[in-house]
């Protein structure tokens, strides 16, 4: 094992164990952290001792790309781009994470993120004794109003001077999604060391992509605008997260973890 893994799965033994039914796992971190491989890692390990696992993914909630169209034409042009909250179909995710809860068979969406659409198969899964719910905000919280005033990129600046997508955003925090997170029994956190990293994170798996010559890999400038989207909520979250969640790994800048609280 990893040291990630390793510390992961022995917390996860210990929140099954004192668990009176299925355990839903949050795991959050950063574009580029490593929590889909982790996660990957954890199910296998788990399901080698006998625990039932699955992964749902967040990413696999995006919404289609006609909804997301009538979300921009409706509300904000920024919301066209799928991740941030607003773009997911939480109600589906509330679904699911209520079934898991209550020991029956799972479907679960997949997205495409080449075609930028749902596949038309749900993957079966479950019962399960552990669900592993991953995601880039996965468990976020909102911030206080005061703090959507002053842009912090220049994507806000000059894409959302008014705040009207990031306050939309910030809403989805307080409503659909508080109700998605709340079925979270346990929430673990992957934090990077800065935003800064995780910009290079994310050109890392971009480099990747455009190597396999694999539809949608970005340009830096593309990447630079993409990123901006994410930016505002993954520094919330590297502020206000590590104080709650029940297991904190403190990457370096090569993914390794060098604290956990």
């Amino acid at each position: 094992m990893t040291p990630s893994l390793d510390r992961i799965a022995a917390a996860t033994r210990a929140w099954i164990a004192a668990s009176d039914g299925p355990l839903i796992l949050g795991l959050c971190g950063a574009q580029g952290s490593g929590k889909s491989t982790l996660a990957a890692g954890l199910q296998a390990a788990m399901e080698a001792e006998g625990w039932r696992t699955a992964i749902l993914s967040l990413d696999d909630l995006y919404l289609s790309g006609a909804a997301r169209a009538q979300l921009a034409a409706a509300v904000h042009p920024l919301l066209r781009t799928r991740g941030a909250p607003g773009t997911h179909d939480a109600v589906r995710g509330i679904a699911i994470l209520d079934e898991a809860r209550a020991g029956e068979t799972l479907l679960l969406p997949r997205f495409d993120k080449g075609r930028d659409e749902p596949f038309a198969q749900d993957e079966a899964a479950g019962p399960v004794d552990l669900l592993i719910f991953e995601g880039w905000c996965v468990g976020a919280r909102p911030q206080a109003k005061s703090a959507l005033v002053a842009p912090i990129n220049a994507l806000e600046r000059n894409e959302d001077s008014d705040a009207v997508w990031r306050r939309h955003v910030n809403r989805q925090l307080w409503g659909i999604y508080a109700e998605l997170f709340a079925r979270i029994d346990r929430l673990a956190l992957l934090a990077a060391p800065d935003f800064g990293v995780v910009r290079d994170w994310r050109d890392q798996q971009e480099e990747a992509l455009r190597a396999s010559k694999a539809i949608g890999a970005m340009d830096a400038a593309q990447l630079d605008r993409f990123v901006q989207h994410y930016e505002r909520l993954t520094r919330h979250i590297l502020a206000e997260m590590p104080g709650r969640a029940d297991l904190t790994l403190f990457l370096d800048h090569n993914r390794q973890p060098k604290a956990a609280s």
